[in-house]
């Protein structure tokens, strides 16, 4: 991609990604994801409603009032995006790409991240590592993830889930937020999952386009595997091949829903041609509310 093309491509996103995180999701997220505890800030005047344990009694037998800790949150935390880049997110049916939709995922988490001071970093993945950003805070950090989701060159055209978890398993050792986003069509990652989640808070956020689900029914037609690059012609007018089809989705489906569960881990269903704000705004509550 020409570097005038990808710039207003990356502007783009930015203004209308970061917008969106201000007036709307920066609250939710802090609410969602917590810091890691309580650290003390200051004393103040006792103030009534406020709870005795806290009052500093050192303080208030020095000044003859009474005076409380006032304790803060210790928000900084890491947030690390692990995107599946393999060739089938490159697929869109009606406005955009899966892919598309999933660079604006990230950059809607990343904006998210860092207007609450934490960090944010970046694995792509295929069937191999193809890219890590290790975390970091700051505009320019996360104008470079956007630019490298909307360019980045990949060398495989496979998905392996595994590989992914297993690598920020090993390179990230503190507790971080680890959102994986992907179509999910793949299948052995359970165990590796299951790892990933004992240290991590892991979230699965599957972007999925209406073809994936089900075959129209218009004949005779040319398909292409795009992790496979083999082409076959397929009898849409068939309804085997077709019920064929949406089980085979089916399949993914539940074993996406199923893993993450049996992993304690939270999942999230995005369809790429509807909008994700009501989708992401549900979870935030959801996770705000336990």
């Amino acid at each position: 991609m020409e570097t005038g093309e990808l710039l207003r491509k990356v502007r783009k996103i930015e203004i209308k990604i970061k917008g969106l995180s201000r007036q709307i999701f920066s609250g939710e997220y802090h609410s969602a994801f917590k810091g890691r505890g309580m650290s003390f800030s200051e004393v103040r005047s006792y103030q009534y409603g406020d709870d005795v344990r806290n009052i500093d009694w050192n303080v208030t037998a020095r000044t003859g009032d009474p005076y409380v800790k006032v304790y803060e949150e210790e928000r900084e935390l890491t947030v690390m995006l692990l995107v599946d880049m393999s060739a089938s997110s490159r697929f869109g049916s009606v406005r955009q790409f899966k892919s598309e939709v999933m660079a604006e995922l990230c950059a809607l988490l990343s904006f998210s991240a860092i207007t609450n001071n934490d960090k944010v970093g970046l694995i792509l993945f295929t069937d191999q590592i193809e890219l890590f950003i290790p975390p970091k805070k700051g505009r320019s950090h996360i104008l470079r993830i956007i630019r490298e989701l909307i360019d980045f060159q990949i060398k495989g055209r496979g998905t392996n889930l595994s590989v992914a978890l297993e690598y920020v398993h090993q390179v990230i050792k503190k507790r971080s937020i680890c959102f994986v986003i992907g179509d999910f069509f793949a299948t052995g990652y359970e165990n590796a999952l299951r790892i990933a989640a004992r240290r991590h808070d892991v979230i699965g956020i599957r972007v999925r386009d209406l073809r994936d689900e089900s075959l129209p029914d218009i004949g005779l037609v040319e398909v292409l595997d795009p992790e496979t690059g083999q082409t076959a012609w397929l009898d849409t007018s068939s309804a085997p091949v077709r019920q064929t089809y949406a089980e085979r989705f089916v399949a993914y489906s539940t074993l996406f829903k199923q893993a993450f569960a049996k992993a304690g881990a939270d999942s999230v269903d995005i369809l790429a041609h509807e909008s994700y704000v009501q989708a992401l705004l549900k979870f935030f509550q959801k996770r705000a509310g336990q």
